[in-house]
This record gives structure tokens, sequence and C-alpha cells, in this order.
């Protein structure tokens, strides 16, 4: 079992998913909060402190794009790992991917979500 300490923040639109992510996190030993939008999940990000984030890309308010890039262009907050788990295509996997910019998040999941990888990719980055 991950330490209980280890927190991760999950940005999503759909309250549901953020829902059910947080119950699967949870159940496996993390500490799971959500934010609905990259503005909230900016607040969340200072107040909280997560271990790593989950980013939709999709989003109204602040684009997971723009989250993704603020987090990664300062240098308090890039070593955050981010999973992006969208329904966003391969397309978009390779245009995130190959920005001069900031780094490529450290994975990705397809909606509809496989709690198994995403588990794994939890654990490949935060123990």
């Amino acid at each position: 079992m991950p330490s209980p300490n280890k927190k991760i923040l999950i940005v999503d639109d759909d309250p549901d998913i953020c829902e059910y992510l947080a119950a699967f996190l949870t159940d496996n030993g993390y500490e799971a909060t959500t934010a609905k939008d990259g503005v909230e999940a900016l607040e969340k990000v200072e107040a909280e402190k997560p271990d790593l984030v989950a980013l939709d890309i999709t989003m109204p308010e602040k684009s997971g794009v723009r989250f993704y890039r603020d987090m990664k262009e300062d240098p308090k907050r890039k070593a955050v790992p981010i999973i992006i788990v969208s329904g966003v295509s391969e397309d978009f996997e390779k245009f995130i991917s190959t920005r001069r910019q900031v780094p490529p998040p450290e994975g990705y999941i397809h909606k509809p979500v496989d709690l198994d990888r995403l588990l794994a990719l939890v654990k490949q980055h935060i123990g």
C-alpha cells in the first residue's frame, strides 16, 4: 500500500468522472482531491500541494492545456507528474509531446479510463 500522504488531484469538468476516479484512488490507498477546471486546479495545487495530477484536457474556463503549460513552466510546480486522462486523439498526444516549451506529460490514459493502467502509472510516478 502507498503511504496515505500521497495526494492526487483529479481535474475534470465531469463530476461523475471526478467522483469515480477519486473513489478508485482512495480505495487504493491514495488521498484524492478534485477540481472542475484549470482555475480551481491551480488554486488546489497551491493550497494542497498534490504529488500527482490526473488532468482532463477539454474543460471550460482554463483548459487542461493552459493548466498544463502553467504547471510545467513554473519552477516550483514543474516536477509534479501529470497524467493526461482524456478522450483526446493520438494526434493531440503527438502535439503535446512535441512542444518545445514544455516537457511531455508523464502519461496518457484514454477515456473510458482503464483503471489498471491508471493505477500502474500512478505507482510508477509516486509509489
